[in-house]
């Protein structure tokens, strides 16, 4: 049953974008604003190239601390490892995916490899109990 629920009516689709020329501080402030833990990171056009997170923030800051320069440009900082799902995907397959990675979340990508969302544990949570579980 669960095979059939996709990704699409689940995940996120207001996100906060940063951009790889973003000042590192201001990104802080966002994250906290917003009450979130990280971004995807996108070129002019759309595309994923990185992701931000609290961790690379702190790391980048301590670093900082240490050199007497906080601060510097999320491009300089953010993850280039990136993960991602296609839209279209079953939560079954998410949250495989996202077992087997450990990711928290993951961008979701159309086929042109756009960020058009991002899919969290807690949106696949939220997705089994919309649906009643047999006994």
């Amino acid at each position: 049953m669960f095979r059939s629920i996709i990704i699409d009516d689940f995940m996120t689709t207001n996100l906060t974008i940063a951009t790889p020329d973003m000042d590192l501080l201001a990104l802080v402030d966002l994250l906290l604003l917003q009450g979130i833990s990280g971004a995807p990171v996108t070129d002019s056009d759309g595309y994923l190239v990185g992701m931000i997170s609290e961790h690379d923030c702190l790391k980048a800051i301590l670093v900082g601390t240490y050199q007497g320069d906080v601060g510097g440009r999320v491009g300089e900082v953010m993850s280039l490892q990136t993960e991602t799902i296609r839209i279209g995907t079953s939560i079954v397959e998410a949250a495989s995916q996202m077992v087997q990675s450990g990711r928290k979340r993951l961008p979701v990508v159309d086929a042109e490899s756009h960020v058009i969302g991002q899919i969290s544990r807690r949106d696949l949570l939220r997705a089994v109990r919309a649906f009643e579980i047999p006994n």
